[in-house]
């Protein structure tokens, strides 16, 4: 039995406008730095990473959506974007076309969320992935002094047992680090192992709602780059760089209090993370309710 799709809500005119000035606002607030420093010529260690490692634009961030099931009424820019269609003066969202364009993704991204919710947070990692992207190196990924500097950056990595689940974390690790990682994850294993409480699975849900989109509500987009920002600041915070003359105080995670404070912070981003991964789900099913389930094997 098909199940019975919700019928489109419509948003007045005033109302989606003052929510799609809402969300500019929003992230402008990162958005609108990034792109004076890069009309500077300058970079930034910590933040820059939001922009150049996830692949959406400054531009298309700041593009509000209404989602699934929702009708914006009057003349609407959404009119001329791909995937939405004109109904009777009203815009929204063509579902049907956009899930048979997207179905891979939509079903790689549902299991793999379902897959990673499903599982405790582990969260005695204490961002030691950034600490294995330098160990025995002789040079560094960002132009930030080491805090420790490099034998001292080595002795960390060589006192504590490293955990590292996520991928596009490990991948980064330098070669004499890469055995020193209980786990070997492959992009293979991705939907195996990712777990609540890493980081960067945390941060990545931003890169999973920019990937749905239009379909995702702009909302949810916000939330999650929000999530990815803050997530951000505390993995280069306890990494090994020094990064007081950007304005950050290190999370020391060579210390007993360093670990407590990494610990609290984490599960924090963890609890708001799954809040957030649900909502993703929620989108991807709605999408998918008149497709079928195949399994995807890799990643979009």
């Amino acid at each position: 039995m098909q199940p019975v799709l919700a019928q489109p809500s419509v948003l007045p005119a005033e109302e989606w406008r003052a929510r799609a000035t809402a969300h500019e606002a929003r992230v402008d607030r990162w958005v609108a730095p990034h792109r004076d420093r890069r009309r500077r010529g300058e970079t930034h260690p910590v933040l820059d990473f939001l922009f150049t490692y996830y692949s959406e634009t400054p531009g298309r961030l700041r593009r509000w959506h209404p989602g699934p099931d929702v009708a914006l009424a009057g003349p609407a820019p959404h009119a001329g974007w791909r995937w939405y269609a004109s109904d009777g003066g009203r815009v929204r969202l063509d579902v049907d076309a956009f899930a048979a364009d997207r179905g891979d993704t939509l079903r790689f991204v549902r299991r793999l969320l379902a897959a990673t919710a499903s599982r405790p947070a582990f969260s005695g990692c204490f961002g030691l992935h950034e600490w294995a992207m330098v160990y025995r190196d002789t040079g560094t990924r960002h132009p930030v002094p080491l805090r420790l500097g490099q034998q001292g950056t080595d002795a960390v990595v060589e006192a504590h047992p490293i955990r590292c689940s996520h991928f596009d974390a490990f991948r980064f690790f330098t070669a004499p680090a890469v055995g020193r990682n209980r786990l070997q994850p492959t992009r293979a294993t991705q939907v195996e192992l990712e777990q609540p409480g890493c980081l960067h699975a945390g941060m990545d849900l931003y890169k999973w709602a920019y990937k749905l989109s239009p379909a995702t509500p702009g909302e949810l987009v916000a939330d999650c780059f929000q999530l990815a920002v803050e997530i951000r600041e505390l993995d280069m915070r306890a990494s090994p760089y020094d990064l007081r003359d950007h304005g950050y105080e290190p999370v020391a995670i060579e210390t007993p209090e360093g670990k407590a404070q990494y610990v609290a912070a984490q599960r924090t981003f963890a609890e708001r993370g799954a809040a957030l991964r649900r909502r993703l789900v929620s989108v991807c099913e709605r999408l998918l309710a008149d497709a079928p389930a195949d399994a995807v094997p890799s990643q979009p």
